[in-house]
């Protein structure tokens, strides 16, 4: 067993066409006409959004930027500057006043949580994405990757209540060798991923481990190797392992449909 960064090494342009080809299957399939995606000034949604223009032109996908009160700017135009890049029209919402409206009428321990809050973020940035996508007719492209799907980092109903995950396949080590080959700006592949709930809030941070890490874990699980080895080749504590093994077990119910009771 050899868990080192190469694993994740990849023919970007022979992955880049195959997840084009799944995309204006999918698309063709559902009789829809374009795709309405959440532009968040990350790398996620750029290179989603980069494959989703090289696939059905920009004509056919709509960027969405869905931004709350407290947000840094720089989210916003990041994501401005990759839509002027890939010249897809944007529109811009703000779910500030959503928040407001939700902290206002909840119980005061709800309005409180950080938890609580970011989720509520997810599910009404999601409620907008359907919107435009109805009125379009369109689908809500998910931007999600392996990482975040494999230990639950999805919000359920909210970024991951989508129509289709182009690139939920690949992990974030992999998501950043697109970003280069598709030239996503600079700015968007070297800053610290986030969901934008909070100002300063980060992915690793919430996770409490480096993506570097996390998928070296998630890769030996994936291929069923034991913890114990796992922690010893990559020399870390098992309990880390451990962890991440517990974080993909309790995050199990959202990677499935909702099961149904069936009368026989």
């Amino acid at each position: 067993m050899q868990l080192q960064p190469t694993v994740f090494d990849i023919d970007c342009k022979a992955v880049s066409e195959k997840i084009e080809d799944f995309i204006c299957e999918y698309v063709a399939q559902s009789k829809t006409k374009g795709v309405v995606v959440g532009l968040s000034g990350g790398i996620d949604s750029s290179v989603t959004t980069a494959l989703a223009v090289r696939a059905l032109g920009k004509r056919n996908v709509l960027g969405l930027i869905l931004p709350n009160a407290n947000l840094a700017q720089h989210y916003e135009d990041d994501a401005r500057t990759l839509a002027r890049q890939l010249g897809i029209t944007v529109k811009k919402v703000s779910i500030a006043d959503f928040i407001s409206a939700f902290t206002k009428n909840v119980d005061i321990e709800l309005s409180k949580n950080r938890l609580v809050l970011g989720n509520a973020m997810a599910r009404f940035r999601m409620i907008i994405n359907y919107a435009y996508a109805n009125y379009y007719h369109y689908l809500v492209l998910g931007t999600s990757n392996k990482t975040e799907i494999m230990v639950g980092y999805v919000t359920k109903y909210g970024d991951g209540g989508v129509d289709f995950e182009p690139c939920g396949g690949l992990y974030k080590t992999q998501i950043r060798l697109m970003a280069k080959y598709l030239n996503i700006p600079k700015p968007i592949i070297e800053k610290p991923p986030s969901a934008g709930f909070w100002d300063g809030q980060t992915d690793e941070g919430e996770l409490g481990i480096t993506y570097d890490l996390l998928d070296l874990i998630l890769y030996g699980i994936e291929h069923n190797y034991n913890p114990k080895d796992i922690a010893k080749e990559l020399q870390i504590k098992e309990m880390v392992v451990e962890r991440v093994l517990e974080m993909t077990a309790k995050s199990e119910h959202k990677r499935h449909i909702p099961p149904v009771f069936e009368l026989e």
